[in-house]
């Protein structure tokens, strides 16, 4: 059984942190959980769980005490925008954040049985030889691709490197074009 309390006054971070605490538990181990506790989001989520006690029993006539808590959800709702007086006129603005709360009680077989179905059935043990040989000869052409890739940039590095020594100081080389330039022109 379901119950929903939306746009309710309080941050879905300190709403959570009490969820966190009674998430999975059985309806009479959570109501003990949220009375001993002295917060604001356990009264909204005691008085919550209360609802669905109350939604199971008179709408599908389950046994509430029987139950567990199968979902706990708290999600961000709309945020007001408030404002503080500064200095020369001006407001500081902040946020108040408001949350929907989704709360679900259900058995403990039916929720091992949800997660059970989820899970894939596995491939045979036919199907899975092929493919790992397929895999192998793709790997070994790919392995020989990689290594003359390798040796070709290897012969590209050593070539690069050698004309890079061969390169001599800016400053040499525009030496030699300001003498070759006195030579080649005539004197008059």
């Amino acid at each position: 059984m379901k119950a929903i309390l939306r746009s309710v006054r309080i941050a879905p971070k300190k709403a959570g942190l009490i969820a966190k605490m009674i998430r999975g538990k059985s309806v009479p181990e959570a109501l003990t959980v949220l009375e001993q506790t002295n917060k604001k989001a356990a009264r909204l989520l005691e008085d919550l769980l209360r609802s669905a006690m109350a939604n199971a029993s008179h709408n599908d006539k389950q046994k509430p005490e029987d139950m567990i808590i199968t979902s706990l959800v708290v999600n961000k709702a709309q945020s007001f925008f408030r404002g503080y007086p500064m200095a020369r006129g001006r407001q500081r603005v902040y946020r108040n954040f408001l949350s929907h709360i989704t709360l679900q009680l259900g058995y403990l077989e039916s929720a091992l049985g949800e997660r059970g179905a989820e899970k894939k059935p596995k491939q045979k043990a036919s199907q899975s030889p092929q493919k790992t040989v397929q895999k192998g000869a793709s790997t070994a052409s790919k392995a020989t691709k990689a290594s003359e890739t390798k040796s070709d940039t290897k012969t590209k590095k050593t070539s690069t490197q050698a004309s890079s020594t061969k390169k001599k100081p800016s400053s040499t080389l525009s030496d030699k074009a300001l003498a070759e330039s006195d030579t080649s022109q005539p004197s008059s």
